[in-house]
Protein backbone atom coordinates (compact mmCIF):
# COMPACT_ATOMS: atom_id res chain seq x y z
CA UNK A 1 0.00 0.00 0.00
CA UNK A 2 1.48 3.32 -1.08
CA UNK A 3 1.44 6.37 1.17
CA UNK A 4 -0.47 9.38 -0.25
CA UNK A 5 2.90 11.04 -1.03
CA UNK A 6 4.14 7.96 -2.93
CA UNK A 7 0.84 7.59 -4.80
CA UNK A 8 0.79 11.24 -5.86
CA UNK A 9 4.47 11.04 -6.91
CA UNK A 10 3.61 7.98 -9.03
CA UNK A 11 0.76 9.87 -10.76
CA UNK A 12 2.99 12.90 -11.36
CA UNK A 13 5.63 10.65 -12.93
CA UNK A 14 2.94 9.10 -15.19
CA UNK A 15 1.57 12.52 -16.21
CA UNK A 16 5.07 13.83 -16.94
CA UNK A 17 6.09 10.82 -19.08
CA UNK A 18 3.80 12.31 -21.74
CA UNK A 19 5.75 15.57 -21.54
CA UNK A 20 9.42 14.76 -20.83
CA UNK A 21 10.54 18.41 -21.02
CA UNK A 22 8.87 19.00 -17.63
CA UNK A 23 10.00 17.61 -14.30
CA UNK A 24 9.04 17.50 -10.63
CA UNK A 25 11.32 19.58 -8.40
CA UNK A 26 9.55 19.01 -5.10
CA UNK A 27 6.36 17.53 -3.65
CA UNK A 28 5.13 18.18 -0.12
CA UNK A 29 1.93 17.28 1.70
CA UNK A 30 1.16 19.31 4.80
CA UNK A 31 -0.78 17.74 7.71
CA UNK A 32 -3.85 19.71 6.50
CA UNK A 33 -3.75 17.65 3.24
CA UNK A 34 -2.45 20.68 1.37
CA UNK A 35 -0.51 19.19 -1.54
CA UNK A 36 2.22 21.48 -2.90
CA UNK A 37 3.91 20.49 -6.12
CA UNK A 38 6.75 22.41 -7.73
CA UNK A 39 7.33 21.72 -11.42
CA UNK A 40 9.86 23.10 -13.85
CA UNK A 41 10.79 22.61 -17.47
CA UNK A 42 13.99 22.59 -19.46
CA UNK A 43 12.73 25.86 -20.97
CA UNK A 44 10.64 26.97 -17.99
CA UNK A 45 6.96 26.20 -17.38
CA UNK A 46 3.89 28.30 -18.08
CA UNK A 47 0.94 28.94 -15.78
CA UNK A 48 -1.28 27.26 -18.39
CA UNK A 49 0.84 24.09 -18.24
CA UNK A 50 0.63 24.09 -14.41
CA UNK A 51 -3.17 24.45 -14.65
CA UNK A 52 -3.47 21.53 -17.11
CA UNK A 53 -1.33 19.26 -14.94
CA UNK A 54 -3.26 20.38 -11.85
CA UNK A 55 -6.56 19.36 -13.48
CA UNK A 56 -5.23 15.90 -14.43
CA UNK A 57 -3.77 15.26 -10.98
CA UNK A 58 -6.81 16.64 -9.13
CA UNK A 59 -9.07 14.32 -11.13
CA UNK A 60 -6.92 11.27 -10.26
CA UNK A 61 -6.93 12.17 -6.55
CA UNK A 62 -10.72 12.64 -6.57
CA UNK A 63 -11.56 9.55 -8.66
CA UNK A 64 -9.50 7.23 -6.45
CA UNK A 65 -10.82 8.84 -3.23
CA UNK A 66 -7.27 9.17 -1.93
CA UNK A 67 -8.81 11.67 0.50
CA UNK A 68 -12.32 10.15 0.99
CA UNK A 69 -14.04 13.33 2.15
CA UNK A 70 -12.47 15.36 -0.67
CA UNK A 71 -10.56 16.98 2.16
CA UNK A 72 -7.46 18.20 0.29
CA UNK A 73 -6.11 21.14 -1.64
CA UNK A 74 -3.66 21.03 -4.54
CA UNK A 75 -1.23 23.78 -5.50
CA UNK A 76 1.05 23.46 -8.50
CA UNK A 77 3.58 26.12 -9.42
CA UNK A 78 7.14 26.59 -10.56
CA UNK A 79 9.77 27.13 -7.88
CA UNK A 80 10.26 30.85 -7.21
CA UNK A 81 13.46 32.62 -8.24
CA UNK A 82 14.58 32.57 -4.62
CA UNK A 83 14.23 28.78 -4.34
CA UNK A 84 17.53 26.87 -4.30
CA UNK A 85 18.30 24.67 -7.30
CA UNK A 86 17.80 21.01 -6.40
CA UNK A 87 18.17 18.97 -9.57
CA UNK A 88 20.85 18.59 -12.24
CA UNK A 89 18.28 19.61 -14.85
CA UNK A 90 17.85 22.92 -13.04
CA UNK A 91 21.61 23.55 -13.10
CA UNK A 92 21.75 22.69 -16.82
CA UNK A 93 18.79 25.00 -17.51
CA UNK A 94 20.55 27.88 -15.71
CA UNK A 95 23.93 27.70 -17.48
CA UNK A 96 24.99 31.28 -18.25
CA UNK A 97 23.34 32.75 -15.14
CA UNK A 98 24.99 33.93 -11.94
CA UNK A 99 24.70 31.72 -8.87
CA UNK A 100 25.34 32.12 -5.19
CA UNK A 101 26.51 28.77 -3.89
CA UNK A 102 26.91 27.72 -0.28
CA UNK A 103 29.07 24.66 0.14
CA UNK A 104 28.64 22.01 2.84
CA UNK A 105 31.46 23.65 4.83
CA UNK A 106 29.48 26.98 4.72
CA UNK A 107 31.96 28.55 2.25
CA UNK A 108 30.20 30.93 -0.14
CA UNK A 109 31.04 31.11 -3.85
CA UNK A 110 29.53 33.43 -6.43
CA UNK A 111 29.99 33.20 -10.14
CA UNK A 112 28.61 32.57 -13.57
CA UNK A 113 27.51 28.98 -14.19
CA UNK A 114 29.51 27.81 -17.22
CA UNK A 115 28.66 24.11 -17.28
CA UNK A 116 26.71 21.46 -15.41
CA UNK A 117 26.85 17.66 -15.49
CA UNK A 118 25.45 14.81 -13.43
CA UNK A 119 28.33 15.04 -10.96
CA UNK A 120 29.60 18.64 -10.90
CA UNK A 121 29.25 22.23 -12.04
CA UNK A 122 31.79 24.76 -13.32
CA UNK A 123 31.49 28.41 -12.36
CA UNK A 124 33.55 31.43 -13.33
CA UNK A 125 34.51 33.59 -10.36
CA UNK A 126 35.95 37.10 -10.44
CA UNK A 127 38.14 38.44 -7.63
CA UNK A 128 39.52 41.98 -7.39
CA UNK A 129 39.21 44.90 -9.81
CA UNK A 130 41.20 46.47 -12.64
CA UNK A 131 44.74 45.12 -13.11
CA UNK A 132 44.38 42.96 -10.00
CA UNK A 133 41.26 41.21 -11.34
CA UNK A 134 41.57 37.43 -11.35
CA UNK A 135 39.06 35.33 -13.26
CA UNK A 136 39.01 31.65 -12.36
CA UNK A 137 37.03 28.64 -13.40
CA UNK A 138 36.06 26.55 -10.38
CA UNK A 139 34.84 22.95 -10.59
CA UNK A 140 32.43 22.09 -7.76
CA UNK A 141 31.16 18.55 -7.14
CA UNK A 142 27.35 18.58 -6.76
CA UNK A 143 27.67 16.56 -3.53
CA UNK A 144 29.60 19.49 -1.97
CA UNK A 145 26.76 21.98 -2.61
CA UNK A 146 24.50 22.76 0.33
CA UNK A 147 22.45 25.30 -1.67
CA UNK A 148 22.63 27.17 -4.96
CA UNK A 149 20.41 30.13 -5.80
CA UNK A 150 20.21 32.01 -9.10
CA UNK A 151 21.17 35.68 -8.64
CA UNK A 152 18.89 38.03 -10.54
CA UNK A 153 20.59 41.24 -11.68
CA UNK A 154 18.50 44.34 -12.33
Amino acid sequence: MLTPLEQIQKWIDEILTEEPEYFCVNLKIKPTNNIKLFLDGDNGITIEKCVRINRKLYKLIEETALYPEGDFSLEISSPGVDEPLKLNRQFIKNVGRNLEIILNDETKKEGKLLAASETDITIETTEGKGKKMVIEQVLIPIENIKSAVVQIKF
